[in-house]
């Protein structure tokens, strides 16, 4: 699950990244509005949290202009502010509230829960061929056996099968599975590509699109 994370103050802004990517997100961060825009526009988000007080002004507002143009991404504001009108301001506009000083598990557990909220529409389980994999549970089986899978060979091959029979871009995989650090000209991508075909074993399953990147089909 991939994670926004809007905040000026660089101590805080570390300190989040560091609770959420420990939990197993995936996690991009901003230190204002500017950047957390260009970030939405770029990437697919399951939860955005935004300090309600940025550079730019407040995030409420630019919260309310995303929905206006049906923007659906489940948000969590951060704020100081306190007053109950603030906070019905805030679940109004977003889908959860969090008063500084916060426990940063009680971050991870909202966030959590803003994450299944927002992928409760897909299909529970993905099927391709003998494959099936479990999103809720994150398991991973073939021909009924129970694999064995890392966390980003979970995530590759769980957006290969949201798309079977269609070619996906290197970019689009690392998308799924990495944060914006991740290089898209680097091999960690062909490694875990490597050792899913490994264990999955055959017949092969994924296959390599010259000049397109990767699919998964009979």
């Amino acid at each position: 699950m991939r994670v926004l994370v809007t905040e000026d103050d660089d101590n805080l802004r570390v300190a989040l990244d560091g609770a959420l990517r420990g939990a197993g997100f995936a996690v991009d961060v901003a230190p204002d509005l500017p950047a957390a825009d260009e970030a939405l526009f770029v990437n697919a988000y399951d939860c955005a949290v935004f300090d309600r007080m940025l550079p730019a002004g407040d995030a409420l507002h630019y919260v309310r202009g995303k929905r206006a143009e049906g923007w659906p991404v489940p948000v969590l504001f951060l704020t100081a502010r306190d007053s109950l009108a603030d906070r019905i301001d805030g679940l109004r506009l977003g889908d959860d509230y969090l008063v500084k000083p916060f426990a940063m598990a009680e971050l991870v557990a909202r966030v959590r829960g803003l994450c299944r909220r927002s992928t409760a529409g897909r299909p529970a389980v993905l099927r391709c061929a003998d494959v099936e994999l479990d999103g809720g549970n994150h398991q991973v089986r073939r021909a009924g056996v129970l694999l064995t899978l890392t966390r980003k060979e979970f995530l590759v091959l769980e957006r290969m099968m949201t798309s079977p029979g269609t070619p996906l871009s290197r970019p689009e995989l690392i998308d799924h599975a990495w944060d914006e650090a991740a290089d898209p000209a680097s091999n960690v991508l062909d490694v875990v590509i490597g050792r899913l075909r490994r264990k999955l074993g055959d017949p092969q399953l994924i296959h390599t699109v010259r000049g397109a990147g990767y699919l998964i089909g009979e």
